[in-house]
């Protein structure tokens, strides 16, 4: 007898989650404490308890619609929600995969666009320098958002003044292994 190969690939979404996280939805039994606790829930366009029974659900088009939503993106993870789930499901982990999936797969919420001009532009900033260069994270943010350009424009001469802004960047010591660290998350993003 051969050795049988695991050709198994996940099909629904929950099922990736569970993959590639170690989190387990059916874990989730509807109780909306997350939702009840969650300091966003108001602005958000699915509160966190539906958008996991979204993913619970295993339909192609639930699973399109949490990928869609504005929620995972308005997510703080801040983990209030883990805090007082009864079975301390990882939303927060979670929501940051949903992030990422929705981004891979084109679906991300249009509403969206200035939190991801600004998660990328910080992501950068870790990139380059091993750690948050807050000049030019602000520079990076506002070259991919026009249109916030002009906002804090007299704030950054006085925090200048006072110190709180570098110009320049301290790099660290360790960004190779940084730089390992981005390759490493955008192989294992091209799955």
């Amino acid at each position: 007898m051969g050795h049988e190969v695991n050709s198994h690939q996940p099909e629904t979404l929950s099922d990736f989650i569970r993959e590639l996280t170690g989190e387990r939805t059916a874990m989730c039994y509807q109780c909306a404490k997350c939702s009840a606790g969650c300091p966003l829930a108001d602005e958000m366009d699915i509160p966190p308890s539906q958008l996991l029974h979204l993913v619970q659900l295993g339909l192609p088009e639930f699973d399109e619609q949490a990928l869609k939503s504005l929620t995972i993106w308005l997510c703080l993870a801040c983990e209030t929600c883990v805090t007082r789930c009864p079975k301390e499901v990882d939303l927060p982990k979670i929501m940051d995969f949903l992030r990422q999936e929705s981004m891979r797969r084109g679906l991300v919420n249009p509403a969206a666009k200035n939190i991801i001009a600004f998660h990328k532009a910080f992501l950068d900033s870790i990139q380059y320098t091993g750690r948050l260069y807050e000049a030019g994270m602000t520079a990076d943010y506002k070259a991919r958002n026009p249109m916030s350009a002009m906002q804090d424009m007299m704030t950054a001469p006085k925090l200048f003044m006072k110190g709180k802004i570098n110009p320049f960047p301290h790099m660290i010591k360790g960004r190779k292994a940084i730089a390992r660290i981005f390759e490493k998350a955008a192989k294992k993003d091209k799955r």
